[in-house]
């Protein structure tokens, strides 16, 4: 049985081969590197979804490089506080599995399953383990059953209240990570002439309790061209500024910037 439902009907989905089957004849196959597309078909109008090729290779690299590592350890023991050893947790938004394969790694008797509406993301996602079930969906309709899920993380990614309570028992946890005001400052000084501070993200979620909040505050120099190039090339101030601002930021050779994480640790009523 897969830990995924069908997007369709909503009923329990069976592995038949490289195929996933309800029992109302709704299939869906999997693609070669081991995800499946459960986006319903008004979800697909649009011709590309999610973060592209060169923003998510330009992740894959900075994480790669430990940068954020303090927040991968800080979430891995986060879920390994909070989830039951044998149950169930749904990374909503995964990405390309960075923290993900590593929450599976930490702890190997979970299921976990990654949600992301980027393809380019899963087949990422994919290559660093094949001990997690992928999916692309929408985290605003995730292909989970109801009060399927001990835990949900959700990673710089969109909070779907409603959706999240839904796939998550009663007494289920919610595990979100979102930017303090001066992530990245530093960076967003060396693009603009008048940076600006991150504007504060809610913290209260309809049906739930915040329960603990945890913050990761480090200054991050880099000093090579390269490192500063995937910084720059996996946050969305890549694509807002023009060649000419973008060729400036690319010629430095250090950098020096503020990180500024916050894990946020939510029960269900």
């Amino acid at each position: 049985m897969s830990h995924f439902c069908c997007p369709v009907c909503k009923r329990a989905l069976t592995e038949q081969g490289n195929t996933l089957r309800c029992e109302n004849g709704h299939s869906f196959d999997k693609a070669r590197s081991g995800y499946v597309n459960l986006l319903r078909s008004q979800q697909s109008a649009s011709k590309r979804h999610g973060d592209d090729k060169r923003m998510l290779t330009a992740r894959r690299v900075f994480l790669d490089r430990g940068f954020y590592e303090p927040l991968q350890r800080a979430l891995c023991k986060t879920v390994a506080d909070t989830t039951p050893a044998n149950g169930v947790l749904v990374d909503a938004g995964c990405g390309e599995g960075y923290y993900t394969a590593a929450i599976r790694q930490i702890s190997p008797s979970l299921t976990v399953c990654g949600v992301d509406i980027s393809k380019d993301a899963l087949q990422m996602a994919s290559s660093r383990t094949k001990a997690i079930e992928l999916a692309v969906a929408s985290v605003f309709s995730l292909p989970v059953a109801d009060g399927a899920a001990d835990t949900l993380v959700s990673v710089f990614a969109p909070t779907a209240d409603s959706e999240f309570a839904r796939v998550l028992k009663t007494g289920g946890v919610l595990i979100r990570v979102i930017p303090t005001e001066r992530h990245l400052f530093g960076l967003k000084a060396a693009i603009y002439k008048e940076p600006r501070l991150n504007k504060p993200e809610r913290t209260e979620i309809e049906g739930f309790s915040l329960i603990h909040r945890q913050e990761l505050c480090y200054e991050l120099t880099l000093e090579t061209a390269e490192d500063i190039r995937a910084l720059f090339e996996m946050t969305p101030y890549f694509y807002k500024t023009g060649q000419d601002d973008q060729a400036r930021v690319l010629a430095r050779r250090s950098l020096c910037t503020e990180i500024g994480f916050a894990v946020l640790t939510y029960k269900k009523h």
